[in-house]
C-alpha cells in the first residue's frame, strides 16, 4: 500500500559502532521524510549518547524488545556482520521494512535462508547496503557502460585499501567479533561492483594473501593483504586487491575495461581539490576512511530506501545481489585458505 504523501517513516536502528553511529546521524538529520525513533546497542553508553545527542526517544539494549515497538515502520541493521541474517529474519517476521548493511551473511546457507525470508514477505521493502552503487562517480560509470561508451565490459580491476592507521581498531574488533575475513568483510563491495558492471556471475576464483606487517591476523585466519583472480561468465574477468595496510590513506580504485575503451574511478584518492606546494613538492591529501570518501553515498542509499517504502516499490539492489556476492566472497575465502582454485556454485 502506498503511504500518504505526508507520512514520515519511523526507523529503529541496531548497531551504534562507527558506521552505525554515522547512519544514525544521517537518519536523524539528513534523510527526508524519515524519523529516527529508536536505537539499539548492547553497549548502554552508546544508546544513551545517541538518545542525548540525536534526540531519539527510545533506546534499547535488547533487539527483540525494540522489535515490539509499534511506532516503528522500518528496521535499519548496522550491527556486526555475524548478526545480520538473524536480525533481518526477525525484523521481516515482525512486519518491518528492512535495510541491512553488507554483507548479507558470512555463510552461504544463512544468506539463502534470508533470501527465502525476503521472498515470503513480498509487501515489505528489503535493501542491502552496497552504497558504492549510489556513489555518484560509480553510478555515472554504470550509466556510461549502459550507453555503450566502452563497448562490452570484459574486465574489472578493483583496489580496496584501508588506511594502516585503522589497523589497531580493526584488530580489536576482529578479536571480539567475527568479521568474515578480508574478502567477505572488505572486498565484498568490489565483488558486487564487478557483477554489476559486467552483468555476469563468477565461475571460478583463485585467491592468495598474507600478513606481513601484522602477522597476528594469521591467528584469526585472515590476511592483511590479499588478491583474487575471478573468471566470470562469458570469459569476462575480475582482478581484486584488498589490504588493511595502506600507508597513504583510504584508496578505492576501480577500472572497467571494455572492447572499445575503459573507465577509471578514483585513480588518485584525493581528499579534495587542494594541492599543497612546499619543499616536499606537490602534496595532495588522501581521504582518511570510508566514511569520508562515501559520505554522500551513505546518505543517498538511505534516501532511496525511504523512497521505496513511501512509493511502494522495490530497490534495484536486491537480496539476490547479497546472496550472489556472499557466494563469491566465500569462494574467495575458501581459495585463500586452501590455496586451491575454487569453482563458484550459484544457487537460485
Amino acid at each position: 500500500m502506498q503511504l500518504n504523501d505526508n507520512k514520515r517513516i519511523s526507523v529503529g536502528l541496531v548497531g551504534l559502532g562507527r558506521l552505525g553511529r554515522q547512519h544514525a546521524e544521517n537518519l536523524a538529520f539528513r534523510i527526508p521524510h524519515c524519523t529516527l525513533t529508536a536505537v539499539c546497542s548492547v553497549k548502554e553508553e552508546e544508546v544513551e549518547a545517541a538518545k542525548r545527542d540525536l534526540g531519539v526517544p527510545y533506546g534499547y539494549t535488547d533487539y527483540e524488545e525494540m522489535l515490539r515497538n509499534n511506532e516503528l515502520d522500518a528496521i535499519f541493521i548496522a550491527s556486526p556482520s555475524g548478526f545480520h541474517c538473524k536480525q533481518i529474519e526477525q525484523a521481516l517476521a515482525a512486519g518491518f521494512h528492512v535495510f541491512s548493511e553488507k554483507p548479507l551473511g558470512l555463510y552461504i546457507e544463512e544468506a539463502l535462508r534470508v533470501q527465502e525470508a525476503v521472498i515470503r514477505h513480498p509487501n515489505q521493502v528489503f535493501m542491502l547496503g552496497f552504497m558504492r552503487r549510489y556513489d555518484r562517480s560509480y553510478a555515472y560509470a554504470k550509466q556510461q557502460i549502459e550507453a555503450g561508451a566502452i563497448g562490452e565490459p570484459v574486465l574489472v580491476r578493483c583496489y580496496g585499501l584501508d588506511p594502516a592507521q585503522a589497523m589497531p581498531s580493526f584488530l580489536q574488533f576482529a578479536k571480539s567479533n567475527y568479521s568474515g575475513g578480508l574478502f567477505l568483510d572488505m572486498a565484498i563491495h568490489d565483488l558486487d561492483l564487478a557483477r554489476w558492471y559486467l552483468g555476469a556471475e563468477a565461475e571460478t576464483v583463485w585467491a592468495i594473501g598474507g600478513s606481513h606487517r601484522y602477522p597476528e591476523l594469521e591467528q584469526l585466519e585472515d590476511a592483511e593483504t590479499g588478491a583474487a583472480l575471478v573468471q566470470f561468465e562469458g570469459k569476462k574477468m575480475g582482478i581484486f586487491v584488498a589490504s588493511r595496510n595502506c600507508a597513504h590513506g583510504y584508496h578505492i580504485e576501480t577500472e572497467i575495461i571494455g572492447t572499445h575503451g575503459s573507465l577509471r574511478i578514483g585513480t588518485i584518492p584525493e581528499k579534495n581539490q587542494v594541492a599543497l606546494m612546499d619543499d616536499r613538492g606537490i602534496v595532495r591529501e588522501c581521504a582518511s576512511g570510508f566514511l569520508e570518501r562515501f559520505e554522500q553515498a551513505y546518505v543517498d542509499e538511505v534516501i532511496e530506501f525511504i523512497r521505496c517504502i513511501r512509493e511502494d516499490r522495490k530497490p534495484e539492489v536486491t537480496v539476490a545481489d547479497g546472496v550472489q556476492s556472499t557466494i563469491l566472497g566465500y569462494a574467495c575465502k575458501q581459495s585463500f585458505e586452501t590455496g586451491q582454485l575454487v569453482a563458484v556454485h550459484h544457487r537460485k
